[in-house]
């Protein structure tokens, strides 16, 4: 029986690791929850799965983490706000589902050093299908990770005629209902330059041997290549609920946790390479990750306050990327990487991107 706690409980990911503890009662007991705002969900939560320990915002989720026994924390938070907790469960020995991927790349180095081996689980579905095509082989034999992406919902467009997309037509991915940043995210494509940031710091492999490929069925979730010329793809619907089980009963395998593909169906799947020039986002997210120190953290802090603006139409689509671009250019990153410089960098990478829009 493993002890969980489920931060961000009331969100996508959140709900849908509730609904997998909910179906594997003999496997899990959940002794923690925390989300954001929703005092009411959180409660209804906390009364269903008989939880003692809850908690709101990211401050007391890391409180929570620290006071209560628990053999995994889930981590489903959206956002930077979500290294805190990271961090204390880090600190405190648990094992650690992440789906906050920000808080891994904003705290990169510093959340690596304190993770032990293994400590980390990844949640996030192309991180989840390369850590289990991992299991074929050794890392001494691994060519490249081949992280794959729907392409969003303007897959296909030209940069000018991103100019008039609107917020709404931003949030209708082809395959995830997500919540508005991610959504956004993955439209602009930053999310998957986080993604290629992310698989860098799990996995250990230089960004030069992290490829993205565009892949709008998204039924491959991501592939592992290796040096023979072999390549290991991991195959599922376009639905998190397997990467969330395995983040909770790592490296066990639940049974009947989603359905599988119907191999007995005609169906054709793409694959097609990345535009560049309508999409920068990834190619900046790779210099930014080359860099090092707290420029992920800037793209991730720009990013934020860009994705804000588009919404409160303050800022036009492709000015989102073209925001983060700006910032990174202009920032310098201190001699230390520390949590106060970390702070920093971010809180100097909000008002740099405010003014930047304000100034558009």
């Amino acid at each position: 029986m493993r002890r969980v706690i489920v931060l961000g409980s009331s969100g996508s990911i959140g709900t849908q690791a509730l609904d997998v503890i909910r179906a594997n009662r003999d496997r899990f007991e959940l002794v923690g929850l925390s989300t954001g705002s929703k005092a009411e969900l959180l409660q209804a939560q906390a009364a269903e799965f008989g939880v003692e320990h809850t908690a709101l915002g990211a401050d007391a989720s890391a409180q929570l983490v620290r006071d209560v026994e628990a053999d995994v924390v889930l981590n489903g938070i959206t956002g930077s706000v979500g290294l805190g907790p990271t961090l204390a469960a880090l600190e405190a020995g648990r094992t650690l589902a992440l789906a906050n991927k920000e808080s891994l790349i904003v705290g990169g180095d510093l959340v690596r050093g304190l993770a032990r081996p293994g400590q980390i689980v990844p949640v996030d579905s192309e991180h989840s299908a390369i850590a289990q095509a991992l299991r074929a082989g050794e890392r001494g034999e691994v060519r490249r990770l081949i992280v794959t992406a729907s392409g969003g919902p303007f897959r296909g467009r030209l940069r000018a005629e991103l100019a008039e997309v609107t917020p709404a037509q931003a949030l209708k991915h082809p395959n995830f209902a997500m919540g508005r940043v991610i959504t956004t995210n993955s439209a602009t494509l930053v999310n998957k330059g986080l993604e290629v940031i992310e698989a860098h710091l799990l996995f250990d492999v230089p960004y030069e041997r992290i490829e993205v490929v565009v892949h709008p069925q998204q039924l491959i979730h991501s592939m592992v290549e290796f040096q023979d010329g072999s390549t290991i793809a991991q195959a599922g619907p376009p639905r998190m609920l397997v990467p969330i089980a395995l983040g909770l009963s790592w490296p066990e395998r639940l049974a009947d946790v989603d359905v599988p593909i119907d191999w007995t169906a005609a169906q054709t799947w793409e694959f097609a390479p990345l535009d560049d020039e309508a999409f920068p986002a990834v190619r900046l997210a790779r210099q930014a990750g080359q860099a090092g120190g707290t420029h992920p953290a800037v793209y991730n802090a720009a990013n934020e306050q860009a994705v804000d603006a588009f919404h409160e139409g303050r800022l036009s689509f492709p000015a989102i990327v073209d925001t983060i671009s700006d910032v990174l250019d202009r920032h310098e990153a201190p001699a230390e990487l520390t949590l106060e410089s970390l702070a920093d960098a971010e809180a100097w990478a909000r008002r740099t991107a405010n003014a930047l829009i304000a100034a558009r």
